[in-house]
């Protein structure tokens, strides 16, 4: 049977067993994200800020290094060695700035250390005179030799003074002349001072001649004569003193230095003609004192006021050595006393403060006739209390006390304050 040969020769082989087909994660994963799609990238990491100036830097740097032509290593040494030399520069200025004041703490308790007085007089010559290097010293080099030749330079550099000496034996009168002085030092800012001459006989000092002050001067030319009434006999047991002062309106007149001529070592039987070196001394000012006050008058109100501010370095008058002072102001005319007043006492000082004001009515045609006489007056409540010294204003004065009253007719409604040297109140009469 041919039908049944042929199913027999085309026999279809069984089907395989059906299973069931998962597909892979991978493949899940690849179905999800095609192939187009990037994955995201991860969040950048944040830097720190010294991370992003060192790179900073480091670009600056090579920046720089590469302009100039040298690499980044050359540029990194060069500023290394500009940061040492700078912290060796710092350290050699603290160590010099310590030396210096060692130093200057070490010459405070020397002996022959340079006072300020001594300095002041020597001005712009003693800062001309210190070479720099000298502070690098130590206290063991400088020989004591060498200090008193420091102290003694003040000495030399005082300038020296001439003057001219006649006496007529019919008279009795010696004439003193002061012809001029040069190589003052300068004790004024500018380089200047302002000197003026005082001329008086020891031991006495009754009477002092003061030649005008010259302004602005190391050289000046005075030509002024003053005339001593005395025996000869009284004269030889004298000394003649010229003392130079610096003119100071608003504080104590420095003296410059002075000059002392024994007479009866000189032949005044004939004109005797001579320069001499001013020796250095301490003022005058230290044996009476010195006080300050201002003067203010106003023409139009006819009132002269008087503000006594304060004294200083008076003379000891008490036993425990000080003074109980106060000041007393006179208004005189034709030597008649008119108005007096006077301040309140200050116990047990030398240096007295006082700030008190007193006006005065001196109408304006009476102003050129009256004097004004200012005494410091020590008070003593068991005895008498004793004048100190004085001193004597107006039109009829001499000197600093001319000069400043006419300052203050100069300037009226202003007041003008100036120190003064006390005097002798030998013709003060005793409360």
């Amino acid at each position: 049977m041919a039908p049944n040969r042929v199913q027999r020769d085309v026999e279809v082989p069984p089907l395989p067993p059906i299973q069931s087909h998962r597909i892979p994660r991978t493949t899940k994963a690849t179905t999800l994200f095609p192939p187009s799609t990037t994955l995201p990238a991860e969040p950048p990491t944040t830097k720190s800020p010294t991370d992003v100036m060192m790179e900073k830097t480091d670009e600056i740097v090579r920046g720089i290094g590469g302009k100039v032509g040298v690499p980044a290593w050359g540029m990194y040494a060069i500023g290394i060695g500009i940061g040492v030399l700078i912290l060796v520069v710092c350290f050699l200025c603290i160590r010099r700035c310590f030396r210096k004041r060692r130093t200057k703490d070490v010459k405070k308790g020397m002996k022959g250390a340079v006072d300020l007085k001594s300095v002041q007089l020597l001005g712009n010559a003693y800062k001309e005179k210190v070479q720099p290097d000298m502070e690098e010293l130590t206290e063991h080099v400088e020989e004591p030799e060498e200090v008193e030749a420091e102290n003694r330079v003040p000495c030399q550099k005082l300038g020296r003074l001439q003057y001219r000496l006649e006496y007529d034996f019919n008279a009795n009168n010696l004439s003193v002349t002061v012809i001029q002085a040069e190589d003052l030092p300068a004790l004024d800012l500018g380089g200047t001072s302002d000197p003026y001459v005082k001329v008086y006989l020891l031991p006495d000092k009754k009477k002092k001649f003061e030649t005008k002050v010259h302004r602005k001067t190391l050289n000046p030319v005075f030509q002024e004569i003053f005339i001593f009434k005395l025996p000869y006999s009284d004269l030889m047991a004298k000394t003649l003193v010229f003392a130079i002062f610096d003119f100071d309106r608003f504080s104590k007149h420095d003296q410059i230095g002075e000059v002392k001529i024994p007479l009866c070592q000189l032949d005044l039987a004939q004109t005797i003609e001579d320069w001499k070196e001013l020796i250095s001394v301490e003022g005058e000012g230290g044996q009476l004192g010195d006080i300050c006050f201002s003067l203010r008058y106003v023409p139009t109100a006819g009132k002269l006021t008087v503000v006594i501010l304060e004294a200083k370095n008076l003379k000891k008058m008490d036993v425990g050595g000080l003074s109980d002072p106060y000041v007393k102001i006179a208004l005189m005319q034709n030597g008649k006393r008119l108005k007096k007043k006077k301040t309140s006492i200050k116990k047990c000082t030398l240096n007295p403060y006082y700030n008190e004001s007193f006006t005065f009515e001196v109408p304006f045609e009476q102003i050129q006739k009256v004097n004004l006489v200012i005494t410091v007056v020590d008070y003593d409540r068991i005895g008498t209390s004793e004048p100190i010294g004085k001193v004597v204003l107006g039109c009829n004065a001499t000197g600093t006390e001319l000069r400043h009253w006419s300052d203050m007719l100069a300037s009226p409604r202003r007041p003008i304050a100036q120190w003064h040297t006390l005097k002798e109140p030998d013709d003060e009469k005793k409360e």
